[in-house]
């Protein structure tokens, strides 16, 4: 039962982050295009898809029918922005008008990879209580 309660609150906290993340893309998009790789088209608009998608995802936690499916979406766009997060790193690109430490750039990578893991956790089916 414990267990259950911890990933529930976990569930929500990741909800909230994705929504308050995705609602910041729309609110302040010139920061995310920064770090999108020139090499990509578009770099505003991509913002703006990801961050609907971002709220979507976040929005898709809080339902169980939509719950599995919302947490495989996110891990794809986990994986999709990645790219921006290594030219943020490499390009040392400013956080909006801050200049982050490169620790702190290249710290952002592995988070990436705990986001994933974090989101996996939802894909998986609650096993009932004994």
């Amino acid at each position: 039962m414990y267990v259950r309660r911890v990933k529930a609150t976990l569930r929500w906290l990741l909800s909230v982050v994705m929504v308050g993340t995705g609602v910041s893309h729309f609110a302040n998009p010139g920061s995310y295009a920064a770090i999108v790789p020139t090499i990509l088209p578009s770099p505003v608009l991509l913002v703006y898809v990801s961050g609907l998608f971002e709220v979507l995802g976040g929005l898709g936690l809080t339902l169980s029918r939509t719950r599995r499916v919302a947490a495989w979406g996110l891990i794809a766009l986990y994986v999709a922005v990645f790219p921006a997060n290594v030219n943020m790193a490499i390009n040392r690109v400013p956080l909006g008008t801050r200049e982050l430490p490169d620790w702190a750039l290249y710290a952002r990578l592995p988070i990436q990879a705990l986001l994933v893991a974090w989101a996996f956790w939802f894909t998986r089916k609650d096993r009932p209580p004994r």
